[in-house]
């Protein structure tokens, strides 16, 4: 496999000569996780790998070990078709999200992406509060949103709902309508799948990211499902995050759909997306204004004047608050980590003493 097919840079493979510990040590990248299982695409081709006891030992969470999309440093046995993990390398850019559940935990979607199509059904079930909310954690995670709009042959009122969505489209974001059924619009997206470079397929079950990476890819890999009748909700049908490699030499990650997307940390993405709300902000007569019921806000009087829907507000200060919330979580899920480290670190010590 040639891997600068697959992304591989100069940088990144400086940082893997710096890294390597062997001359035996080989660059790979990580297309598949499976239940502490790692499928590798390496210059030997597929390995099934998992990582070293060290590795095992020394890492504090989840997101310390690999995640699908990252550059790894391995040890090759080429003829068992396996491997063995020792390094992470560091990541130009990843998908975060909260992990289901009540713990604050990163889970991380996809690593070292250059863009993010966030694909969203221009059916009953377009939702542009949570395309706010996948235009955030894009932003955070150092990849360049672009959002596509599936399914454009079954929408009556095309050109309305392009205007929803241009307007909480901020910073150059890329809006294109498409049909993969009737393949309109498929051409605007190869700017973004060039060779060397990775996009990830983000959005909620049914919005036809399946059917999209099956025409990208000119066949029918990927399996697909209807939607539902009644609630044009959708139905899962990829299960796992996996890299594909596109006939042209870029590559896609598709993602399960994700009908819960909690934020992760995402302060600066915030700023990004809600960048209309900031510019407004700086003209509120008080610095620290919470657009409620204070004298001179600009931004309660841009709702009045109609130039701001009141939606984008609420949603804001929702966000707001949720990221407070992680922020608190997080805290203390660090305390427990650097607890950890310390406990790991005593006993290692302890152990030399006993070999001793």
């Amino acid at each position: 496999m040639n891997l600068n097919t697959i992304g591989l840079t100069e940088k990144i493979n400086q940082d893997f000569l710096a890294l390597k510990q062997s001359e035996e040590m080989i660059i790979g990248r990580v297309a598949l996780e499976h239940k502490h299982l790692y499928r590798v695409w390496t210059e030997h081709g597929d390995l099934l790998c998992e990582v070293s006891g060290k590795f095992n030992f020394e890492a504090l969470s989840r997101e310390d070990y690999p995640a699908v999309g990252d550059w790894v440093v391995l040890k090759p046995r080429a003829d068992e078709g396996k491997g063995t993990i020792y390094t992470v390398m560091p990541r130009f850019s990843k998908f975060s999200r909260k992990s289901a559940g009540r713990t604050a935990e990163e889970q991380i979607v996809a690593a070292n992406v250059d863009t993010v199509f966030l694909v969203n059904s221009l059916n009953d079930d377009l939702n542009l509060r949570r395309i706010e909310r996948y235009l955030l954690l894009t932003w955070e995670s150092g990849a360049n949103p672009v959002i596509v709009l599936s399914k454009a042959d079954l929408c009556e009122n095309l050109e309305e709902k392009l205007v929803e969505v241009e307007a909480i489209a901020f910073g150059g974001v890329p809006v294109i309508p498409i049909s993969a059924e009737q393949m309109s619009g498929i051409d605007q997206l190869a700017p973004f799948l060039q060779p060397g470079k990775t996009v990830a397929l983000l959005g909620s079950s049914g919005v036809g990211k399946s059917t999209l990476t099956n025409r990208l890819l000119g066949d029918e890999k990927m399996a697909v499902k209807e939607i539902r009748e009644g609630d044009d909700k959708g139905r899962h049908t990829t299960t796992h995050r996996e890299l594909i490699q596109l006939p042209n030499g870029s590559v896609l990650i598709d993602t399960p759909g994700m009908r819960e997307l909690q934020l992760w940390e995402s302060s600066e993405g915030l700023t990004e997306t809600f960048s209309d709300i900031d510019e407004l902000a700086e003209n509120c007569r008080f610095r620290d204004c919470k657009h409620v019921d204070e004298p001179g806000c600009a931004v309660v009087l841009a709702i009045e004047e109609g130039t701001l829907p009141a939606g984008r507000l609420t949603s804001y200060n929702k966000l707001q608050k949720e990221l407070a919330y992680i922020e608190r979580k997080a805290d203390k899920r660090a305390q427990t980590e650097e607890q950890k480290k310390w406990k790991n670190i005593a006993k290692q010590m302890k152990n030399k003493k006993k070999i001793k």
